[in-house]
């Protein structure tokens, strides 16, 4: 997969077929969409940053680049996807063959736009919205991470504080000599004008008789504003005060009942607190959220403690009073915050459910963050917070007020979009008729980017039949132009342009071309994708059946065998790893939702909607390595079989790492012989695998929790339960010496690739 990874570094893009089939049916028969896995912000070593505007086609609206066609006497350029003539302007008359700008240079198919005209935009705004419904233990937590937090906060960056419980207070920060807060009842929603009358923002200039009230140009004073976003710089004291006085939520709680806590409230007054004071520029409302919601539009339990939290079966069975009104609530928050440019985070720590679930829309459609822990205290929330501020290598780059634009050759329409982003319905004629996701556009809103957000766009391909068929000569390119216009970390606006071209074949003789330009990590990822958004979004969707068929119809269509003749079978190297991968997805988090809350699974989707492939396929298929005495640590099979009493195994499965201590190596370590001088050679044996595990959590977001277990322990079940079951309890075969065996009825993988071989020759 080396080329595929080649072009991923050059441009930032995957895609499942590398080589497009060309008429609308071979795209039907190769089962797994055409689509593209493209990661906007993508680091690139070099990247070509150019301090001017771009020249645009004057009918599509795409931007030059390297596959337009130059008329260099007359001065003129022909669009790859309309086919316009266009005019280059007065500025571009120096332009010849050897004198040519960057954007038509063949290696920058990428290109990042900085237009000197565009002043610095607004400081981004962060506002911290903290739940006081905690035991005294966990609240310290919060707090101390939080002003943890605010220290490593840019200097130039505004900052709010609103905290919430029974009632939502809104704290007035920029009135230092005692702290102030404006107080809001949990039960009721508010619009931005009861805000602006309730916290006195006409106080010292009357209110604008009409037209829209945001924002210091629209009408509100700065003075106004300042009192409740402030410089980190000039608000540091203010805000460690106010949190250092904080106390759990004062209103009683009976025995027998949950906290009174107005989550949704909250969010509805952060929302318009920040459209009525900073429209249009960065700004994240960032939650931390310690229990259930029990009050207000988004409540998503009652407060009797005897009525349990919805369960993914009180989904199935729609037995679930208060999560289509809650849904509905935050449907239009997402709605509300993406008109006005804004990105909610979630970071959501308790030992029972938040209402992710509930939350995801919003959170999803604004590009934020989301963090899902046990405890504050959590090094999984800790480290993750820190990493939101921290400015090392691995920083997360995040931008805000991103707009995202596709181009595309007339026969490719585009179906939608599956990843954090909103469809902004700018209807075109590329848009599709089948709606996949965010469908029904050209252009999508990301109110927050970073380095890592990866969109998931889904195409079609319109043509009903092959030029051959009709006599027509025509060029069998397809052209693909990505725009990516959002508010760099600095503060400027940025455009950065990605243009494509993949060959599309079609007719008798193209499987093989097709195989060979198939990229099986980035089909699973895209698979996968579509398996959680079908299972959300349709109803009776059996996901289990639907990846069966799917793999099915993939190897009677790819593989080589004879008909009816299972032993005959055999797939191209292209395609070997793709039936274990389909395996593994079957067993993970995504589609098995027993066992977990509705909120675990929320969480899992949101992340693998919003990563790259590298990081997805290890959701998909975790990677294991094995440490042993006397030889180098080894990739090892994600297999039983693996587990060896002298062998530490180190298990990568993006939201865990376990590091796994055979039963003999387990021995030693109590027996305490890594402390003697003469086992030297076992003492690093040991730290080997927590120095990678460490690298692992360094660059990773969220940060993992790390396990640290025996064999035989009851922490191990965290390995068992990715491992390939090839030895069961009921298996015929006994167990290596120092083996290990699973006690499930799932099938392992030899034997669902008999069923598929079988299947498959049919």
């Amino acid at each position: 997969m080396a080329e595929f990874m080649d072009l991923e570094l050059q441009d930032g893009v995957r895609m499942p077929w590398n080589v497009f089939p060309g008429i609308k049916q071979e795209a039907a028969n190769c089962v797994v969409p055409v689509s593209a896995i493209y990661t906007p912000l993508k680091e690139f070593a070099n990247m070509q940053v150019v301090p001017y505007a771009p020249l645009r086609c004057r009918t599509c609206r795409s931007v030059l680049n390297p596959f337009s066609i130059v008329d260099f006497n007359a001065k003129i350029w022909i669009c790859p996807f309309c086919f316009q003539r266009n005019h280059f302007p007065p500025h571009y008359q120096s332009i010849t063959e050897e004198n040519l700008p960057a954007e038509l240079f063949v290696q920058y198919t990428t290109i990042e736009y900085e237009s000197p005209s565009e002043k610095l935009s607004m400081p981004p705004v962060f506002l911290f919205l903290v739940d006081t419904c905690m035991i005294e233990e966990e609240l310290g937590f919060l707090k101390s991470a939080l002003s943890q937090a605010i220290g490593l906060l840019p200097d130039n960056s505004l900052v709010g504080l609103i905290t919430f419980g029974t009632y939502v207070h809104v704290h007035e920060l920029g009135y230092s000599h005692i702290s102030k807060a404006y107080v809001f009842k949990g039960t009721k929603e508010v619009t931005k004008d009861q805000i602006l009358e309730q916290m006195c923002f006409f106080v010292k200039k009357p209110k604008p008789p009409s037209g829209v009230i945001a924002g210091a140009r629209d009408g509100l004073s700065q003075d106004s504003i300042s009192r409740f976003l402030l410089p980190a710089s000039e608000c540091e004291f203010a805000l460690n005060s106010v949190l250092e006085e904080l106390q759990k939520d004062p209103w009683a709680t009976p025995a027998d009942q949950r906290a009174t806590r107005c989550i949704s409230t909250a969010l509805n007054v952060a929302a318009c607190l920040l459209g009525a004071c900073v429209p249009g520029s960065g700004a994240r409302i960032m939650a931390f959220v310690g229990g259930p919601s029990t009050e207000g539009p988004g409540a998503i339990v009652s407060k009797n403690l005897s009525e349990p939290i919805r369960s993914h079966k009180d989904l199935d069975k729609d037995s679930v009073p208060y999560y289509h009104k809650a849904v509905k609530f935050y449907e239009g928050l997402a709605k509300q915050l993406v008109n006005q440019g804004h990105v909610l985070d979630v970071f959501a720590c308790a030992l029972d459910q938040v209402g992710l679930a509930e939350l995801k829309v919003a959170v999803e459609r604004t590009g934020g963050l989301v963090v899902l822990a046990e405890s504050f205290g959590h090094s999984v929330f800790k480290d993750s917070l820190r990493r939101v501020f921290q400015s090392s290598d691995h920083d997360l780059g995040l931008s805000f007020n991103g707009i995202f634009e596709v181009n595309c050759s007339k026969d490719i329409k585009v179906q939608g979009i599956i990843g954090p982003c909103a469809s902004l319905e700018k209807k075109g004629p590329l848009c599709s008729e089948t709606v996949i996701g965010q469908g029904n556009t050209v252009a999508w809103k990301m109110c927050g980017l970073d380095k890592d957000t990866s969109l998931c766009l889904v195409f079609d391909i319109v043509k009903k039949d092959s030029p051959e068929a009709i006599g027509q000569p025509t060029s069998n390119s397809f052209y693909l132009q990505f725009l990516t216009y959002y508010q760099h970390n600095n503060g400027q606006m940025r455009l950065r342009v990605t243009t494509l071209s993949r060959r599309w074949i079609a007719g008798p003789g193209s499987i093989q071309e097709l195989i060979a330009g198939f990229d099986q990590e980035a089909a699973a990822v895209v698979m996968a994708r579509l398996v959680s958004f079908k299972m959300e979004s349709e109803a009776d969707f059996d996901p289990i059946r639907w990846l069966d068929r799917s793999l099915i119809r993939i190897c009677s269509r790819f593989g080589d065998y004879q008909k009816d003749s299972p032993s005959s079978f055999s797939l191209s190297p292209r395609f070997s790893i793709f039936p274990q991968f389909m395996f593994h997805l079957r067993r993970s988090q995504f589609v098995q939702v027993f066992n977990n809350s509705p909120d675990e699974t929320a969480y899992f989707r949101m992340i693998l909607n919003r990563e790259n492939v590298a990081n997805s396929v290890v959701m998909i298929q975790p990677s294991l390595i094995s440490y042993k005495f006397h030889s180098a640590p080894e990739p090892a099979l994600l297999d039983v079989a693996a587990i060896a009493a002298d062998r530490i195994l180190l298990l990568d499965s993006y939201f865990t790492v376990v590091i796994f201590h055979g039963a003999t190596i387990a021995q030693w370590r109590k027996s305490g012989y890594q402390e003697l001088e003469e086992h030297k050679m076992f003492a690093q044996l040991l730290r080997a695998p927590h120095d990678e595990a460490d690298e692992i959590c360094k660059e990773r977001f969220p940060v993992p929790r790390l396990v640290i277990c025996d064999q035989y322990g009851s922490q191990a079940r965290f390995l068992l339960a990715k491992l390939n079951p090839s030895a069961t309890y009921n298996s015929d075969a006994p167990p290596l010496p120092g083996g290990d065996v699973i006690f499930t009825d799932d099938v392992s993988f030899d034997v669902f690739l008999d069923h598929l071989q079988r299947l498959a020759v049919q």
